[in-house]
C-alpha cells in the first residue's frame, strides 16, 4: 500500500482571522526525513487591522524553510540580513548554534488589501551539524528549477528530483517539491528518499486510487512508485528525506539531540544573551512553561 497513515494536525488561530495547521511533529511521526515541523497559513484574506507580525523569537538546531503562495513578509535576522520573502522563492535559514530573526508584514501592505498563505516547515540538522554556525540563504523564484512532467508542472525546491536539482544546499538528504496537476492528470513519483509524504495544497487528489482529502498528510510506503492523479486542478507538495539520525527533543523554537542543550538555549534567551537583530527592540519572552531537566 503506498499510503501507510493520514495525519490531520490541528488548527491553531494566531488572531486576525489567520488559522495555522500544524501536522509535523505528530503522535504518529516526529519527522518525515529532516522535517520536523510543518505548518500551513492562509489562505486569507487579511483584515485591514491585523498585525501577524512575529516578533524576534530565537532557534537552534535546525533550519527554517519558508515558502510562500500569496502575499510577502520580511525577514531580518541576528546576522543583519533583512530579506522581502515573496512567492516562490525559497527561504533557509540555519539556526543551527542560535539565530534570532522576526517576520513582519511589508510596511506597503499594512493597512492595504491583500492575501496571505503558505508553508513554513523545519529541518532538523544532523547531530554533526546541529552547532553550525548560522546562516540565511536566499533562492529567489526565478533560481529554482521548473519543469513540465508528463504534462504535471514540477518545481524542485529543495533536492533532486526528475533530472534537476535545486541550488538550495542542505545538511542531509532532502526533497521538497512543488507540483500543479490538471484534473485527470497523473504524476508518477519513483525514487523517492527512504521518507516521503504528500500534503495537498487545493484541489482533489488520489494516491494509488486512496482519496486524499484537504488538510490531511499522506505518509508514504517509498519502496515503489506512487501515482497521484488529481480529480479536479489541484496543487500539491511533497516532502522527504533520508531518516534522522536519532530523536530530537523539541522545546519552544529549539530542537536539539540533547536536552540539556535546549535547556540552556532556553536560559541563554531569558537571560537575553542571543545577538539581538539590527533595529529591533521588542522580542517574544520565554513561555512559561520551562524545558524538563
Amino acid at each position: 500500500m503506498s499510503v501507510t497513515n493520514l495525519l490531520k494536525g490541528h488548527e491553531k488561530d494566531l488572531g486576525g482571522g489567520l488559522l495555522v495547521r500544524r501536522f509535523l511533529p505528530s503522535a504518529v511521526k516526529q519527522a518525515v526525513g529532516p522535517f520536523i515541523f510543518f505548518d500551513h497559513f492562509g489562505p486569507l484574506d487579511v483584515p485591514l487591522d491585523a498585525d501577524h507580525d512575529v516578533r524576534p523569537h530565537p532557534h537552534i538546531g535546525l533550519a527554517t524553510v519558508t515558502y510562500l503562495f500569496e502575499g510577502a513578509m520580511d525577514h531580518r535576522d541576528s546576522l543583519g540580513t533583512v530579506q522581502r520573502i515573496e512567492p516562490g522563492a525559497i527561504n533557509w535559514m540555519t539556526a543551527g548554534s542560535g539565530i534570532v530573526h522576526s517576520e513582519r508584514t511589508p510596511k506597503d501592505l499594512v493597512g492595504k488589501p491583500h492575501r496571505t498563505h503558505g508553508l513554513q516547515l523545519w529541518a532538523a540538522l544532523p547531530v554533526a551539524h546541529e552547532e553550525e554556525a548560522p546562516g540565511f540563504c536566499h533562492t529567489p523564484s526565478d533560481a529554482i528549477p521548473e519543469l513540465s512532467v508528463d504534462g504535471a508542472k514540477v518545481r524542485v525546491l529543495v533536492g533532486s528530483a526528475f533530472g534537476q536539482t535545486s541550488p538550495v544546499v542542505t545538511y542531509s538528504q532532502t526533497l521538497y517539491l512543488d507540483v500543479e496537476l490538471q484534473a485527470e492528470q497523473e504524476l508518477v513519483l519513483d525514487s523517492l528518499p527512504a521518507e516521503a509524504a504528500i500534503y495537498p495544497i487545493s484541489g482533489e487528489l488520489h494516491i494509488d486510487g486512496v482519496p486524499l482529502e484537504l488538510h490531511t498528510m499522506a505518509l508514504l510506503n517509498t519502496a515503489g512508485p506512487q501515482r497521484v492523479k488529481a480529480a479536479s486542478a489541484a496543487r500539491f507538495v511533497v516532502i522527504g528525506g533520508e531518516p534522522l539520525d536519532g530523536h530530537r527533543f523539541m522545546y519552544w523554537n529549539f530542537v536539539s539531540s540533547r536536552k540539556e542543550r535546549i535547556s540552556q538555549a532556553a536560559e541563554d534567551w531569558e537571560a537575553q544573551r542571543f545577538a539581538p537583530v539590527p533595529g529591533e527592540t521588542d522580542w517574544i519572552p520565554l513561555p512559561a512553561k520551562k524545558p524538563a531537566a
